[in-house]
């Protein structure tokens, strides 16, 4: 399918002090089938080796490669991220964290599956950590299902016919289920509920509780399964301290059906 017939996307990845990982990413991001018209790193305070491998991609990557950062303040990934999406210039943006190998085809996929008035939830495929070393030590992309090291086959998969079968039924029973790791938006969506909510700081619940006030304002949840493939990069797990208080939060938003948190993306649109 020829890239004029999809909406202008832009692809949001997250990252913080991972250039290793990031590289991989961005290599990933450079070979895809259909291209995104921008890519913007939202960067939670890496320090210089980051930027410097930023600044490296920029000059030879086939698209804009725009650098987002703030300071290195504790996890700030809401905040980060809604930096990120005020800067988009495109009206559908797919979000990724920087720790991710994206398969060949995972732009198209997405933007083949997108709908209006939805938003999007994929899957990943987790790697060991041995298979991560190796390739991060090769700067090497080459991955796929059947590789060794692979924990979770079912979920690098192509099997279009069960995407859309699955689109609105899998874990339908969960309202709060998303991978913020692997997600798709309509700008103009997460413009009406403010973005991301920014009392959510640390790890945890900052993608559920979007979803939530995305459904709780018409916004319909699909999930992505058997397709845009993503492939996990190793790494021990972030200190989860203050889980519960955004636990508070998340179960505010879906005993109180908010559609809009105060602090959000507004503070970053220029009028």
């Amino acid at each position: 399918m020829h890239k004029s017939v999809f909406p202008g996307v832009s692809l949001i990845v997250s990252t913080y002090n991972w250039p290793e990982a990031l590289n991989l990413c961005l290599l990933s991001i450079s070979k895809q089938q259909v291209l995104p018209d921008e890519v913007i790193i939202a960067d939670d305070g890496s320090a210089e080796e980051t930027k410097n491998l930023i600044a490296q991609y920029q000059q030879s990557f086939p698209i804009p490669l725009i650098h987002v950062w703030q300071e290195d303040n504790g996890f700030q990934l809401s905040k980060i991220r809604n930096k990120a999406m005020a800067k988009a210039s495109r009206e559908y943006i797919v979000q990724i964290d920087g720790d991710l190998i994206l398969e060949k085809s995972f732009i198209r996929e997405h933007l083949e599956f997108r709908l209006h008035r939805t938003f999007v939830s994929g899957t990943r495929v987790n790697m060991s950590a041995e298979l991560s070393e190796k390739l991060i030590n090769k700067s090497s992309i080459a991955v796929n299902v059947f590789s060794k090291g692979i924990t979770n086959f079912l979920n690098g998969l192509k099997i279009p016919p069960l995407t859309s079968f699955l689109a609105k039924k899998y874990k339908a029973g969960n309202l709060s289920y998303v991978r913020g790791c692997n997600m798709a938006f309509w700008k103009a969506d997460l413009l009406k509920v403010n973005g991301y909510n920014e009392e959510i700081v640390g790890w945890g619940r900052e993608d559920s509780e979007l979803a939530i006030r995305l459904m709780n304002a018409g916004i319909s949840k699909r999930i992505i399964k058997f397709a845009a493939v993503t492939f996990h990069i190793y790494h021990s797990e972030t200190p989860r301290v203050r889980l519960s208080v955004n636990d508070e939060i998340l179960n505010d938003t879906l005993k109180s059906r908010i559609k809009k948190c105060k602090l959000g993306i507004s503070q970053y649109l220029q009028d």
